[in-house]
């Protein structure tokens, strides 16, 4: 069974403490914004790596395609201006 967006949000949500998160996609190919305090201080990989990291095997076997953004709550504060 595919996974929904919400499934991924709360998948992501159980590792990391977010200010905003939103998921959306088809069950195969999904595009996530996360921000969170989490990512302060963190290069680009290494955000990369918490994200992984929360939604640890399901990124095996469950999630076929994600791709997604990482930001701080100042640096999407700065986007969305």
């Amino acid at each position: 069974m595919l996974p929904t967006p919400e499934q991924v949000k709360a998948y992501i949500a159980q590792g990391i403490v977010c200010t905003h998160l939103e998921v959306e996609g088809d069950g195969q190919h999904f595009f996530a914004t996360i921000v969170s305090d989490e990512f302060e201080g963190l290069r680009l990989v290494q955000r990369h790596q918490k994200v992984y990291a929360a939604l640890g095997e399901r990124m095996k076997a469950e999630i076929h395609a994600l791709s997604f953004k990482t930001w701080t709550p100042a640096e999407f504060s700065a986007q969305q201006a």
